[in-house]
């Protein structure tokens, strides 16, 4: 089986491995359990380096994609596990759990080719990324900030969504649910613009969590949440 490539923009063969690998999985192929062909099947079949290929596979498994077990192989992940490993929530679910009252106002809403947002995304130079830019108020106090880029190739129409009815996060859920995260938390002071957007004094810091996310191989969104310290807190339990 040969891979195609479409377009005039070609992926790197890394990744063009990836996806084969994950459309093998979607189409019900290769199931939860399968043992995957070895590298070196993999290297043969597709005229790939062992170097390619190990980078491939070493990024399914670290997205949770793919298992390697010592001394047998590769396997597909029972993905019912991954929700214990990431869980990524909507700030409005988060309200509605507390009984209170979410609603949202969508500030910036457009496509971007700014070179750094797509070498953060890892998008080819010259395709458009999207931004949104929202706040999210809880009883109707501002409480998160949302500034957000997306990879148009993951989500071709997220600029034709309504996301003061539906969050970023709850449209992309149903869409297509992470396969793996990367999480910063920090504490910044607020510039002017996120002090703005929030209603926050100067000189009050901000709770600022960035996350980058991965569908399908791929980082689909680049997301900075700033949340005003003195409303907002971060917890969790296990």
């Amino acid at each position: 089986m040969k891979m195609e490539i479409k377009g005039t923009t070609v992926a790197p063969a890394y990744q063009q491995l990836k996806g084969y690998v994950l459309k093998m999985i979607e189409t019900g192929q290769w199931r939860a359990g399968d043992m995957i062909p070895t590298e070196q099947s993999l290297s043969k079949e597709f005229a790939l380096s062992r170097m390619t290929v190990n980078r491939a596979l070493r990024e399914l498994m670290t997205e949770h994609v793919l298992t390697r077990v010592r001394g047998r192989g590769t396997f597909i992940s029972d993905r019912r596990y991954q929700s214990t490993l990431i869980k990524i929530r909507s700030i409005a679910d988060e309200i509605r759990d507390r009984g209170d009252k979410h609603s949202s106002k969508v500030l910036v809403l457009e496509s971007t080719r700014d070179a750094t947002v797509l070498q953060s995304l890892e998008m080819p130079t010259g395709t458009p990324a999207f931004h949104s830019r929202i706040v999210h108020f809880e009883n109707d106090v501002p409480i998160q900030l949302e500034d957000r880029y997306v990879n148009s190739m993951v989500f071709p129409d997220y600029l034709t969504q309504d996301f003061e009815a539906e969050t970023p996060n709850e449209y992309m859920t149903r869409l297509a649910p992470a396969q793996g995260a990367q999480y910063w938390v920090t504490a910044r002071p607020s510039n002017a613009m996120v002090r703005h957007a929030l209603l926050m004094p100067i000189g009050e810091p901000c709770l600022v969590l960035q996350r980058r996310t991965r569908v399908r191989g791929k980082i689909a969104t680049d997301v900075t949440l700033w949340h005003p310290a003195s409303r907002y807190e971060l917890s969790g339990s296990f």
